[in-house]
């Protein structure tokens, strides 16, 4: 039988069954990895998967079933499930989910690559690594290196009992390098393009444009470097954060604040909540003046880019903090239907397996005006850090601190001594109002996070956010005393 039957099939006998609302998604996908450590090929993989999964409601509650046995026997048993399970919920709920206006989107869609990265041979892929890490290896004081490279396809069918049918492929490229060094009683490390692997819905092209063996000599230099800096700070003064760490703080400080389930309390049991409560929406200062935060699943290589979502709702930009004032969230069909609005877009599933959840799409900080040279020189005493190394922020996305793998120290406009182990702190709204220049789109990249952890059963989300560098006032750097 086609897939397409079988997806019809589904949404036919839910309909039977005594679902109101169905939606099917079949995904196959294809995932590669390679990982080189201390010049030895520690990975190369290659796996497949393929699924469909099943959600209804009926009499207002949600049921999910799923299965990698794509036959019309299984398909049956797994919507028939996802009823039962559906009724069993609507016993103890707290209220009938609404939708609002129906999501009918037809169409396909597919990423916009130049090379796809699966006609690429092994071969290639591993000297790669092996040529950036034989240059880490060159330099004295190294006491471990690594390489990896990530490549995956994701083909989706989604088809709703609206009449919503749309199919996308969507392809995701990245790859990152890392030396460490260990002298002195301490362990530094670096990274390149960042720490958690620079990773885009992109082709080949992109991780052939990052030059890992090009950056490996310099990467591991500094980790060397690093050993004999001397110590950050502590106190309270200028701060320039550097593009990449920006990208992350985005991520902890307004990403996750702004997922609207979060703020409803559907999270709080694992994740937490949000201090952006649904009464500080368009009433809120969230950032001074030269803070502009969007949300789109429009703009590439971001990992939030996409056609559809998985409740398929159209790719969109939403406006999040708009000259400092809170503007947004990210929104489901379901909650945005409790404020009056349509869906955004933001739901997502991280395989057929999983009920899909609000997810940060590309969640990005606007450039400003400012090249980098001239807001150093602006800077009369400060520190610029850049690259995440650890950070900590409490469960309403309030309360924060950030390590980065390195800082320099700003002294009459110009970078001074290298600083190890950097760190800031501060409290969201405090630290995004003490913002007053941000550069320009030419120091504006955007980062890709593979790894961000939310719902249960767990899943792994990969959300992009741009950003460029930034200044910010009167912030608490160092151990506090």
């Amino acid at each position: 039988m086609a897939m397409d039957d079988l997806v019809s099939r589904a949404l036919d006998l839910a309909e039977v069954r005594g679902a109101g609302y169905c939606d099917v998604r079949l995904v196959e996908t294809h995932q590669e990895r390679a990982v080189v450590r201390n010049g030895v090929v520690d990975t190369l993989s290659d796996d497949e998967s393929l699924g469909i999964g099943v959600r209804v409601l009926v009499n207002g509650s949600w049921g999910f079933a799923s299965s990698n046995i794509v036959s019309p026997l299984e398909v049956d048993r797994i919507t028939g499930l996802a009823v039962e399970i559906a009724k069993a919920s609507a016993r103890s709920s707290n209220g009938s989910v609404s939708l609002g206006p129906p999501v009918t989107s037809r169409g396909r869609y597919t990423t916009p690559i130049q090379t796809d990265p699966f006609t690429v041979s092994p071969e290639v892929k591993l000297g790669l690594l092996l040529e950036a890490d034989r240059r880490m290896g060159s330099v004295a004081g190294i006491s471990a290196r690594t390489g990896n490279l990530i490549f995956i396809r994701e083909q989706k069918t989604f088809a709703n009992s609206e009449g919503a049918h749309v199919e996308q492929t969507i392809y995701e490229a990245g790859g990152g390098i890392a030396a460490t060094a260990r002298g002195n009683g301490e362990v530094q490390r670096r990274s390149y393009p960042q720490s958690m692997r620079q990773q885009g819905c992109a082709g080949w092209e992109f991780v052939a444009a990052m030059d890992l063996a090009g950056n490996a000599e310099r990467t591991a230099t500094e980790a060397v470097a690093l050993l004999s800096a001397d110590q950050c700070p502590s106190g309270v003064t200028t701060l320039i954060v550097g593009a990449s760490q920006l990208g992350l703080q985005v991520h902890e400080s307004c990403g996750h604040a702004i997922e609207l389930d979060r703020v409803l309390g559907s999270e709080a049991a694992y994740a937490g909540t949000s201090f952006l409560t649904t009464d500080k929406l368009n009433d809120f200062q969230y950032g001074s003046s030269h803070v502009n935060i969007t949300a789109d699943s429009i703009r590439l290589p971001g990992l939030g880019s996409y056609g559809w979502d998985d409740e398929g709702v159209p790719a969109q930009s939403t406006p999040v903090v708009r000259n400092g004032r809170f503007e947004g969230y990210l929104t489901s069909r379901e909650t945005a239907n409790g404020l009056g609005l349509e869906s955004n877009g933001s739901m997502r599933a991280s395989s057929w397996n999983r009920i899909p959840l609000i997810r940060m799409t590309n969640v990005s900080l606007e450039p400003g005006d400012w090249t980098l040279d001239d807001l150093i020189a602006d800077t009369d005493e400060g520190i610029l850090m850049e690259m995440n190394r650890s950070w900590s922020i409490d469960d309403r996305r309030f309360n924060f601190q950030f390590g980065v793998e390195i800082g320099y120290e700003i002294k009459k406009g110009k970078l001074g001594r290298m600083l190890k182990n950097s760190t800031y702190t501060g409290i969201t709204p405090e630290f995004w109002n003490s913002c007053d220049a941000v550069c320009n789109e030419d120091h504006w990249t955007m980062w890709g996070i593979p790894n961000c952890g939310k719902g249960q059963p767990g899943q792994i989300g990969h959300t992009g956010h741009g950003a460029a560098p930034a200044r910010f006032r009167n912030i608490q750097v160092g151990v506090m005393k």
